[in-house]
This record gives C-alpha cells, sequence and structure tokens, in this order.
C-alpha cells in the first residue's frame, strides 16, 4: 500500500492504493476524472525525491506526491 498525495491547487485529499509501479499509480489516477486536468502537467516525487521513470518499482509505504506546477518570484 502507497500513499499519493496531492500538493497545491489540486485540492484532493490523499488516498492510499495498492500498486507495485508508477506506472499502476498513473493508471489508477487516470480514471479520476477531476484529475485529468493536472496529471500530464505535474511532476512526481517518491520519498520526496523527484522521479519521471514510470517503471519505477514502489514499496509498502512508499509516498507519491504529485507536484502541480507553480510561479513564483
Amino acid at each position: 500500500m502507497v500513499k499519493v498525495e496531492f500538493l497545491g491547487p489540486i485540492g484532493k485529499a490523499p488516498v492510499e492504493m495498492e500498486a507495485e509501479t508508477l506506472a499502476d499509480i498513473s493508471a489508477q489516477l487516470k480514471e479520476d476524472s477531476s484529475l485529468l486536468q493536472w496529471l500530464d502537467k505535474c511532476a512526481v516525487a517518491l520519498n520526496d525525491t523527484m522521479v519521471n521513470d514510470l517503471t519505477t518499482v514502489l514499496k509498502d509505504g512508499d509516498k507519491i506526491s504529485i507536484l502541480p506546477p507553480v510561479c513564483g518570484g
């Protein structure tokens, strides 16, 4: 079981799900129509480290953060 958190303006509560890879997470999140506008724009962190390889293997207790683009100064 892994925890997926959605940061910034996405406005969705964290969820826990079963997944073996980031590709599994991606597939499950794409089933939620409220996230479709965000997923292609967001960065992903695994246990606070940026990742971009969907074949990344997950282990029980991992934390995945969905990070939307931001502007700042």
